[in-house]
């Protein structure tokens, strides 16, 4: 099947969302590449210990928290964080303050020495990030997965975008579009599913200029009940 060119899904979506004008504003847009420099380890870490903490529970209640989070987690600074002993982070899982679930406290130091390894071989995650390359996209998403805790599936990817990064998720009506056209035709989380989505939106950003962003929700929102 012939991949569908990117002004049909466009029109189609607008067509959905009362217009050009209407479907436009409904766009988040990814940071620079100097933007992006700019993020420090402790953010990072912070958007991805988030993103855990919102599977499963509502994402306002871990935002009603989260100054706690950040008090009780040293402003997730990965440095300070990884001095603590495996007694120390089970006395902080047991604190009323935040969200108590030790499992999922415990991605933190993982995660945290995620980022450091990363400053050692590339000079900073944040360089790591900005210089991986747009048509192995999926590539980092595998990379948070193997390297960090809790970040496989979507987590990932959310937290990704979160942060500001150029990416596109594979929502629910992402994957079901993207299986109805033939692009994805194995399991979703196969490498050959990986490679498809990864060379569909490459070709969509050639044809267009638009981020991933914009292009993953620009597909969402042509589709399904708008799942970007």
């Amino acid at each position: 099947m012939t991949q569908e060119k990117f002004e049909t899904i466009y029109h189609r979506a607008a067509e959905r969302k009362g217009g050009v004008e209407n479907l436009e504003q409904l766009f988040s847009k990814p940071l620079s590449k100097d933007e992006l420099l700019q993020i420090k380890d402790d953010r990072w870490l912070a958007t991805f210990t988030m993103k855990v903490f919102q599977c499963g529970i509502s994402w306002q209640v871990v935002r009603n928290k989260w100054d706690n989070f950040e008090d009780v987690f040293f402003g997730f600074k990965p440095e300070l964080l990884l001095m603590l002993s495996d007694e120390q982070w089970e006395e902080k899982a047991r604190n009323p303050a935040i969200i108590r679930h030790l499992t999922k406290v415990m991605t933190i130091p993982t995660n945290a020495q995620m980022l450091v390894n990363a400053s050692y071989e590339h000079g900073s995650f944040s360089k790591m990030v900005a210089n991986w390359p747009k048509d192995n996209t999926t590539g980092l998403w595998e990379y948070l997965k193997k390297q960090g805790k809790r970040l496989g599936g979507n987590t990932g990817a959310y937290a990704l975008r979160q942060a500001g990064v150029d990416t596109f998720i594979l929502s629910s009506d992402v994957e079901a579009y993207l299986r109805n056209t033939g692009i994805i035709d194995s399991g979703r989380n196969t490498k050959k599913a990986m490679q498809a989505a990864d060379a569909a939106f490459a070709k969509w950003h050639q044809e267009s200029g638009r981020s991933l962003t914009e292009i993953s929700q620009i597909i969402a929102f042509s589709n399904g009940e708008n799942r970007v």
